[in-house]
């Protein structure tokens, strides 16, 4: 699977209707069309794109192709999002960042000490509104947060 391939296919909002439908039930090129008052050729250009990123499995039924999303695919792609999710942020160091001495002065970490605690950092999709807005994108912000722990 090529992500940025799944990603584009999906970045259509017409082609997301599309997957979630087919999610729900197998439709033929005619059914879709109905659903999304869309014509055939518009759905048969959409689904072309969605089989070529993989995203598809189409099953011959008498004269009719009816379509399926393929679940390994959409895994797989989550997958990449939960590890996308992990990678850690490392920490600033302004004498080997590569920055000007008068951006060195702007970072908020300036030793390795300052890291965040093991005690604050969540794993993808995991805790509640206020600790996932308190994270700051790995910015850390640890200090006021660790006095609400």
């Amino acid at each position: 699977m090529e992500l940025s391939v799944v990603l584009k296919a999906l970045g259509d909002e017409t082609r997301l209707k599309i997957v979630k439908l087919l999610l729900k039930h197998n439709y033929c090129v005619r059914a879709l069309a109905r659903k999304l008052e869309i014509s055939e050729s518009a759905v048969s250009q959409h689904l072309k794109v969605l089989r070529e990123a993989g995203l598809l499995k189409g099953e011959k039924k008498g004269y009719f192709m009816h379509y399926d999303v393929d679940r390994i695919i959409l895994r797989e792609l989550a997958a990449k999002f939960k590890e996308l999710a992990e990678i850690e942020r490392e920490v600033c160091n302004p004498d080997k960042s590569g920055c000007l001495p008068q951006e060195q002065k702007r970072c908020h970490i300036k030793k390795e000490e300052d890291k965040c605690s093991d005690k604050i950092k969540f794993s993808f999709l995991e805790g509640n509104g206020e600790e996932r807005g308190n994270r700051g994108n790995g910015n850390c912000h640890c200090r006021k947060f660790e006095e609400k722990l």
